[in-house]
């Protein structure tokens, strides 16, 4: 399959927007994976972020894949070469899913229609909190510039997920200040 030659500059812009445009990570996730499946003409995308005890990555977003493949089951760093390598702030490349023993559903994987995968780490600062993956349908070799693209998507997201976490901790401050004043106003 022949790609175009894409603007990831423009592509990298409609994702600030979109992280800009709320502080709801369910809404932010989505849309940034589906921007991202566009812009680089990838059959899907997701992102997961790493539970509290960093061991499962959760699915905070995702665009393409079946319902099926979604409820394959756990993704479990400890099983998961792909994503070891990735927690580890390494950008990682899978030419076929379907038979490398770094991913965990191979089986899945063929049955989806996936071939080569794309992975990097959401950092903040020096930590992993979760990855962004690309998806393919075909062998694909992504480029330099698709590459830095997904980087820095991944860089911006794990900042807006911050923003919201930040967000939300803030809001509860308010809400339980507001309640205690409200408690002595009342006395």
């Amino acid at each position: 399959m022949a790609r175009t030659n894409k603007d990831y500059f423009k592509a990298l812009y409609e994702v600030a927007k979109v992280i800009n445009a709320s502080l709801k990570p369910e809404e932010v996730l989505a849309q940034i994976v589906r921007c991202v499946a566009e812009a680089m003409e990838a059959k899907a995308c997701s992102l997961r972020v790493l539970d509290s005890k960093r061991e499962r990555l959760l699915m905070g977003g995702s665009w393409g894949l079946s319902v099926g493949y979604l409820r394959k089951g756990p993704v479990l760093v400890k099983e998961s070469g792909l994503d070891q390598h990735a927690l580890q702030g390494k950008t990682v490349w899978l030419e076929n899913a379907q038979t490398d023993k770094d991913f965990q559903y191979q089986s899945k994987a063929q049955a989806e229609g996936i071939k080569s995968v794309l992975v990097v780490p959401l950092m903040l600062g020096a930590k992993a909190i979760g990855v962004l993956r690309v998806y393919s349908v075909e062998i694909r070799k992504f480029d330099d510039d698709e590459v830095q693209f997904l980087e820095a998507v991944a860089n911006l997201s794990a900042i807006a997920l911050e923003n919201a976490r930040m967000h939300q901790v803030l809001r509860t401050d308010f809400d339980l200040l507001v309640a205690h004043e409200y408690r002595v106003d009342d006395n």
